[in-house]
């Protein structure tokens, strides 16, 4: 597949152009479907949901939190009431419009909402996407979109039902609403390094939250209340969080990686309270013309932290980290622009009330399968290409959503795991 710079710069400059518009229209008093309140349904109550319905209510007038769902009743009305208290009037969840259990996502989605947050974990997007859509309902996903090549292709299928809808779908790859990394793509794809000729990105920082298992849960429900550190809730901490810089190189190199040769394994997270993910990973991606780009991801505390992206020209380089350029220009972005957790909303919102719908969801969901397929080659020790990835017949859901038994795979050995 080739991509010529001409092309990628013109495509950014447009893209660019398009959401520094969408993020400065005045929104009309009534969105697309004639009424003055947009009502907003949360899917997913933990913190980054909350989060979510915070931001969202907090990014345009004339919003308002109107259902919510999650699989478990406490983690529901704990948000309930952090949202009550910080929303006012923005609030306006009933009891009949809070929904707990497996099914809690179709009932929100049910209820009269015009617009769709969506903060699960990982391995339920792919199903609730699909209902989403289906529904035709707008929408905000967290990334990543999915765990494994089999749910991709449900996304990617949501993704073309959409298009067909008109839906607005916005994805929490919040750097492509933050005014540093918008202005560095513009440049970038001006041509202010010339062309690209490789690059790197990072996710190295310590430890994260985990949850012991109480003697009252099931497996399944431990596995849920600690969905971090099994693949088919999270796909991996290098799918989870560093798809955040994967989707950064191929904003940059607007195209996503060909091939995968990638290494990891677990060193210090060893506990069965760490279930079956890696701990470290590092990964030689090639895209399109034989540009190589390296990529690590590890979560490992007492060792050095970075996360960050950079990428190489032929007339200079450019880092995240203070978003300089080197070469002629010799310039550093200063503007920090508003909260992107925020932003995102913004332009996710002024797109439906002004009928020119954002859509993000082709571009998480390959930037999802990006990490998939580093983390398939890492668990592996085999080379992996595109195709493999998106054709994988890897399913890691389980058959059954019920509280009771599930087996923890094993922890994948490089060379002794298959490629499926």
């Amino acid at each position: 597949m080739t991509d010529p710079q001409s092309s990628r710069r013109d495509f950014l400059r447009d893209t660019a152009v398009v959401a520094g518009a969408l993020s400065a229209t005045a929104i009309p008093s009534v969105h697309a479907q004639g009424s003055d309140t947009i009502k907003v349904g949360v899917i997913g109550c933990g913190g980054r949901g909350t989060g979510a319905a915070e931001n969202c209510a907090d990014s345009a007038p004339g919003v308002k939190i109107f259902a919510m769902g999650d699989l478990f009743p406490d983690h529901l009305d704990n948000s309930r009431k952090r949202l009550k208290s910080a929303l006012g009037d923005r609030y306006d969840v009933s009891d009949a419009r809070a929904f707990s259990g497996f099914d809690a996502y179709k009932k929100v989605i049910d209820s009269d909402v015009d617009l769709v947050i969506l903060a699960t974990p990982p391995g339920f997007r792919p199903q609730m996407i699909e209902y989403t859509v289906e529904k035709g309902k707008n929408l905000f996903t967290e990334k990543p979109v999915g765990v494994d090549g089999t749910g991709i292709r449900k996304v990617l299928a949501a993704y073309d039902k959409s298009k067909e809808k008109n839906l607005a779908i916005v994805a929490g790859t919040q750097r492509r609403h933050q005014a540093p990394y918008i202005e560095s793509m513009k440049r970038i794809h001006e041509g202010e390094i010339g062309d690209l000729v490789g690059g790197r990105c990072y996710w190295n920082q310590g430890a994260l939250w985990h949850k012991d298992k109480m003697s009252e849960w099931s497996e399944m429900e431990w596995q849920v209340r600690n969905w971090l550190y099994f693949t088919w809730l999270s796909g991996d901490h290098i799918v989870e969080q560093h798809v955040h810089n994967l989707d950064v190189i191929n904003w940059a190199f607007q195209q996503h990686p060909t091939r995968a040769v990638a290494l990891g394994g677990r060193q210090q997270r060893t506990d069965a309270v760490y279930g079956q993910i890696f701990d470290h990973f590092a990964t030689d991606l090639e895209y399109a013309n034989g540009v190589h780009v390296l990529s690590m991801a590890r979560q490992i505390p007492g060792c050095e932290n970075n996360v960050s992206e950079a990428l190489v020209g032929t007339k200079g380089t450019w880092n995240s980290n203070g978003f300089r350029f080197t070469g002629e220009s010799r310039t550093r972005i200063r503007e920090m622009g508003t909260n992107p957790y925020v932003q995102e909303h913004t332009d996710l919102i002024a797109s439906i009330r002004a009928g020119k719908p954002l859509n993000e969801l082709k571009t998480v969901a390959e930037s999802t399968l990006t990490a998939i397929m580093c983390r398939m080659s890492a668990y592996t020790g085999k080379a992996v290409t595109w195709e493999q990835a998106l054709n994988s017949k890897e399913d890691t859901f389980p058959k059954t959503l019920e509280f009771g038994p599930n087996a923890v795979p094993p922890v994948a050995i490089p060379g002794v795991a298959e490629l499926i």
